[in-house]
């Protein structure tokens, strides 16, 4: 059996009141929203550890909390937007590495099975997730230390072509690309339903049903 050979990075925000999931008031109330923040986010790690890799890390804005599991490293994320965040991220990193956010709590072991498998990275240079609102989940380098320094920085973030304009980078960088199937970020309520709705079994879903709209109070 080969030992795993690519690193998990799962880049998130600490679920603080007021500084995650903002979109998501109203209808919930910021607590509400830090909550489902932290859910998503918790999901997300327990998928992370129970997939083959060298190396899991987690890139966090702010402080680890209870809700870290064992065996995921931590490192903070540099200062600058999203794109300077990622590129830094990558830049850490030798050898394949596959890059996730926390905005999408129903991956499972078997959606990422393509890239972690014994052929992942065969004849690919790029993994790339596409999100449904035009974003990306995740990204992934076969060796990130060789890849141009700008392939990521510049990128709109948090547009509706946001994924269009990274994946063209890719493209015209020479890189091969594999996609994975496409996924809803959790951005809005109905967002949150909608996924809580795909997988109903984890702690995300169960959150969503303990907290009542601040309409319907």
């Amino acid at each position: 059996m080969t030992s795993p050979t690519t690193t998990l990075l799962v880049i998130a925000k600490e679920p603080v009141p007021g500084r995650v999931k903002t979109r998501l008031t109203p209808p919930f109330t910021p607590a509400d929203a830090a909550r489902l923040a932290e859910a998503a986010l918790a999901d997300t790690l327990r998928t992370v550890r129970a997939l083959p890799a060298r190396r899991r890390v987690l890139v966090l804005e702010g402080r680890p909390g209870p809700w870290l599991p064992p065996g995921i490293d931590v490192v903070p994320q540099c200062a600058g937007g999203l794109d300077e965040r990622l590129a830094a991220a990558f830049e850490s990193c030798t050898g394949p590495t596959l890059l996730v956010g926390m905005d999408t709590p129903q991956i499972t072991p078997a959606l990422l099975a393509p890239v972690l498998g014994p052929a992942g990275w065969d004849a690919c240079d790029a993994w790339f997730g596409p999100a449904d609102d035009g974003g990306f989940w995740a990204l992934g380098f076969a060796a990130p230390e060789s890849a141009p320094p700008d392939l990521i920085r510049g990128v709109p973030m948090s547009a509706p072509e946001t994924g269009a304009v990274q994946r063209g980078r890719l493209v015209r960088a020479g890189f091969t690309v594999r996609d994975l199937p496409p996924l809803r970020d959790v951005d809005s309520a109905a967002d949150a339903e909608y996924v809580a709705s795909a997988a109903p079994d984890g702690r995300f879903a169960a959150t969503l049903r303990r907290l009542t709209p601040v309409g319907a109070r």
